[in-house]
């Protein structure tokens, strides 16, 4: 039997009139990262609050680390850490104020919050500035500054709501080392990301919710190869042979050869063999090439593939009725769970 540090079944929520969720089920094994993907308004913000006790779901059951979200809600607390899209931390104090007190509220002592912080905060390069306000932070050093105060506990669980949105490739970078790190300790992380190569690079499986709903789970392999076959791309050498290029690939693949950017033409493939064919008729051809290559389709292929529009796209599929309110794009009703993340110790 596959033991779970994260599951949900059939989790429902509505804001009035606003279908959030229409019945999600998430697992993600210990020790793994767990990707959420969607558009805005799908409903991931709305599921990770669900699941680390900020909101309670209409429908559904949840357990973190075996305790049920709702009966043992003290005990998920006390296993998670969360950072969410809204600031956490108080702007008045500094980021090692913050990180102590954080400390205190878990029950550390004063020698061990202390501690503690001072780890984290030369953990995520904020040592410098620890002594200044947090209002006076950029903004990705205060979503660092989040992340830290969400691992004070240690947490066995961490539930990262788009951790890296505002930070400069760079410190993306840096905060993926971070999640690889806590992992490889043996960490459960549920990610959401507006960004498909963080997913790529970090999940180890991925879940992708669209109007509420799951659309599809698998590993991001998986999502590449159900979604379809691969691509075997040709650039000639020489810009005169583009059109004798495409006829061969389109007798090599039987599929019209596309152009997705000049000077190059692209068939789908059903195999490996065809890259091999391909060499071989270019060759007895004389087309000479800069470029042949044979892949699959990238995970934002994928999901455009899936949901009918590229991550990040503003408005929500089948419109505003299935927006997520957290996700920036429901009505007032979600205004007051906002706040109750901005608040909640649980950063804990």
């Amino acid at each position: 039997m596959t033991t779970y540090a994260i599951e949900a079944e059939g989790l429902q929520k509505s804001f009035g009139e606003t279908k959030a969720l229409a019945g999600v089920d998430l697992f993600a094994k210990p020790g793994t990262v767990h990707a959420v993907l969607g558009p805005n308004g799908a409903g991931k913000t709305t599921s990770v609050r669900i699941l680390a006790t900020l909101i309670r779901a209409d429908a559904g059951s949840a357990r973190i680390g075996g305790y049920d979200v709702v009966k043992q809600a003290e005990r998920v607390r006390a296993t998670i850490g969360l950072t969410g899209q809204y600031a956490s931390v108080d702007e008045d104090l500094t980021g090692l104020e913050n990180m102590e007190l954080i400390g205190r509220l878990l029950d550390l002592s004063k020698r061990d919050a202390r501690a503690r912080a001072a780890e984290l905060l030369e953990w995520f390069d904020l040592t410098e500035a620890a002594k200044r306000p947090a209002k006076t932070y950029s903004g990705g050093m205060r979503r660092r500054l989040d992340l830290a105060a969400s691992l004070v506990g240690r947490p066995s669980v961490i539930f990262l709501d788009e951790p890296t949105t505002g930070l400069d490739p760079a410190k993306r970078e840096d905060m993926w080392g971070v999640v690889r790190q806590l992992v490889g300790e043996g960490s459960t992380v549920l990610l959401t990301t507006q960004y498909l190569e963080e997913a790529d690079a970090l999940a180890d499986e991925v879940t992708v919710i669209d109007r509420g709903r799951v659309i599809a789970h698998d590993t991001p392999l998986g999502l590449k190869r159900v979604v379809g076959g691969q691509t075997l791309t040709v650039q000639p050498a020489d810009p005169a042979r583009l059109a004798d290029a495409a006829a061969l690939l389109q007798q090599v693949s039987g599929s019209k050869a596309e152009s997705p950017r000049q000077g190059v033409v692209a068939v789908p493939v059903k195999d490996d063999s065809a890259l091999t064919e391909t060499v071989a008729r270019l060759h007895a051809a004389g087309i000479g090439v800069h470029e042949l290559s044979l892949h699959l389709p990238s995970l934002d292929e994928v999901f455009f593939t899936l949901v009918g529009r590229r991550a990040g796209d503003d408005k929500p599929a089948g419109g505003g009725a299935h927006a997520d309110p957290d996700d920036g794009e429901g009505s007032g009703n979600g205004d007051g769970d906002r706040n109750a993340s901005a608040s909640a110790p649980l950063t804990v």
